[in-house]
């Protein structure tokens, strides 16, 4: 059994996406810059908001955190999102969800500029991965494929099963994967899919990112298959400072020895989504400085 480490990938593109940044700042002038806008006090969605701030700061990126109180109107939140679209030298936008109740996700992600849409999740940035066109592509699901590239893992021909269907992981990801040059055959399956069971068995690869902890059994695999577990779920544990700790979709300890290659958690596709954040956030400032200069 081969354990496909995030960290390990997280590294070799930390170390390359640094000496891409000294060398647009020397072109440039500026560093490739994200802001992200943090509205409310929930303490995992600050939680990921220091992880990206550090993540910048270790590559040499700009950044601009914005934290605005829970009781934030529609109206304030999208002038913000607007003044950053038009705002040179900011690169990325980031609105870190969720939101809080009163606000509409969906009007807020749309008024985003699509150039600037780094997380992915632009109608318009959505669109075009469907249909194959270069965009952003969303972080975890980026990650999966970066995680499959690292370690030489074969897509084309594969029968690969996606346990869940959100418009963040599942959807983007049996996209992706279905496209020419990864050209997978997917099964995408969900809360109302009969027979579960006989169709992960079937997976070359499967993919799990339905938020249920330890849902994916060792009867659930072939032998010969790769798992990624997108999944983080906290289960309690008395025997932690937290008084819980993190877990997968995958019963880990089971299915390792039923299978060809799996992910970890905590330690596995968690820690690429922040890294593909930092790559996009490079590209957003790569393609937005090329049309400054034209």
């Amino acid at each position: 059994m081969q354990l496909l480490t995030g960290k390990e990938v997280t590294e070799a593109v930390y170390v390359d996406l640094k000496k891409k940044t000294i060398d647009f700042i020397e072109e440039h002038g500026f560093a490739p810059t994200l802001a992200v806008i943090l509205v409310g006090n929930d303490p995992a969605s600050q939680s990921y908001v220091k992880g990206k701030k550090k993540a910048c700061i270790s590559l040499g990126f700009g950044h601009r955190d914005y934290s605005l109180p829970e009781d934030t109107s529609q109206e304030e939140l999208l002038s913000l999102v607007k003044t950053l679209n038009a705002d040179s030298s900011v690169h990325g936008i980031l609105v870190q969800l969720p939101l809080p109740k009163g606000l509409d996700e969906n009007l807020v992600i749309a008024t985003i500029d699509s150039r600037k849409d780094v997380d992915g999740f632009h109608p318009e940035t959505v669109g075009k991965l469907l249909i194959g066109l270069p965009c952003f592509v969303s972080c975890t699901p980026k990650g999966v494929l970066e995680i499959l590239d690292y370690y030489k893992i074969e897509t084309q021909g594969k029968h690969v099963v996606v346990l869940g269907r959100s418009n963040i992981v599942g959807k983007p990801m049996a996209a992706l994967l279905m496209q020419k040059g990864r050209d997978a055959t997917v099964t995408v399956c969900h809360s109302k899919t009969k027979n579960l069971k006989e169709i992960t068995k079937l997976a070359d690869i499967l993919i799990s990112a339905i938020g249920k902890p330890f849902f994916v059994t060792a009867d659930m695999v072939k032998p010969d298959s790769v798992i990624i577990d997108v999944g983080i779920n906290r289960i309690e544990d008395a025997t932690q400072k937290r008084g819980y700790r993190l877990v997968g979709d995958v019963d880990f300890e089971h299915v390792k020895e039923n299978c060809l290659a799996i992910t970890p958690v905590p330690g596995g596709v968690g820690v690429m989504t922040i890294a593909m954040l930092m790559k996009n956030t490079f590209q957003a400032a790569m393609q937005l400085s090329q049309k400054d200069n034209q």
